[in-house]
């Protein structure tokens, strides 16, 4: 029963994905809102996770309305699979920072349980595909060539990483933002990132690079732009100095992602207005911190 239970709600997320699209008019990706995807992280007041959670433990709220069971689509546990995008900041400004970032990319593939891909980008002027979506643990040669120079666009970054999850059939959807400093050349707006992010149902994990000093100066800038990425989406912001503390991070955020619940229903507001619903997930335990996506917006 159980193993018919997750085979219903991978088909119900692929069939989200494929009626996922982009707007032609304002290039922001856009879903079909018969289903709402939610990933749930649950730690308790130690930062552990919260193991052996079932269906009945969760309650949906939208717009402070609870969800009804009936209404309920799908549950799935640790053991789904997920993709994500590694998005490598390489403007100027990350000259002397660069090689840090690309030892903790390495480090979060390694993380990468079996049935798990992850794809790599790097922006600074314009964004490129440095690997395409994988389960290999390594980093493409052309990674180790990478130089740091340019503007930084990191909003169009995270709108293309979102496109291209949007082609991916995994329950749950990450983009890992390392970056040192604030959008400087993007064509989208922060806003536009964050629901494109929103609407295929990727959390952004966002690590501060900027708070990593260099020749005796840090710079600070960045870190309310990548919380506001992180809070906004259900992920995580990180701030670290750095070493083995950044290492560490990304070991993680590979950890959460594999150990989070994912939850799917169908929306109580039918309305193509275009309009923000607010969203939050209650657990019926008591000390525990529950993180998810703030909400979705629905079709015009």
């Amino acid at each position: 029963m159980v193993m018919l239970k997750t085979i219903l709600f991978l088909v119900t997320v692929l069939f989200v994905n494929v009626a996922v699209v982009v707007a032609q008019d304002d290039d922001v990706i856009r879903t079909n809102t018969d289903l709402v995807v939610l990933n749930v992280t649950v730690t308790d007041k130690t930062g552990q996770y919260v193991k052996g959670l079932k269906a009945p433990d969760f309650k949906v709220y939208e717009d402070g309305v609870e969800v009804a069971p009936d209404l309920m689509a799908g549950f799935s546990v640790q053991e789904s699979p997920y993709a994500a995008v590694v998005l490598l900041d390489s403007s100027g400004s990350m000259e002397a920072r660069f090689s840090l970032a690309r030892s903790a990319a390495i480090r979060f593939l390694d993380g990468l349980r079996p049935e798990d891909v992850a794809a790599v980008y790097r922006f600074d002027s314009k964004v490129e595909r440095v690997q395409e979506f994988s389960g290999g643990r390594d980093l493409a040669p052309i990674a180790y060539a990478i130089r740091a120079k340019g503007m930084t666009t990191l909003n169009d970054a995270i709108v293309e990483a979102a496109k291209t999850l949007a082609e991916r059939p995994e329950a749950r959807k990450a983009i890992i933002v390392l970056s040192d400093g604030m959008d400087t050349y993007s064509k989208a707006t922060s806003d536009k990132a964050v629901e494109s992010a929103l609407a295929v149902g990727a959390s952004i994990f966002a690590v501060d690079m900027s708070s990593i000093e260099v020749g005796g100066s840090g710079k600070h800038e960045s870190a309310t732009s990548l919380k506001g990425f992180a809070e906004k989406t259900g992920g995580r912001f990180i701030a670290t100095p750095g070493g083995p503390a950044l290492r560490d991070a990304f070991t993680g955020i590979a950890d959460e992602l594999g150990h989070q619940y994912t939850i799917s229903y169908h929306p109580l507001n039918k309305k193509r207005d275009g309009k923000w619903r607010n969203l939050e997930v209650k657990v019926k335990r008591e000390n525990v911190e529950v993180r998810t996506r703030k909400g979705y917006r629905g079709l015009k």
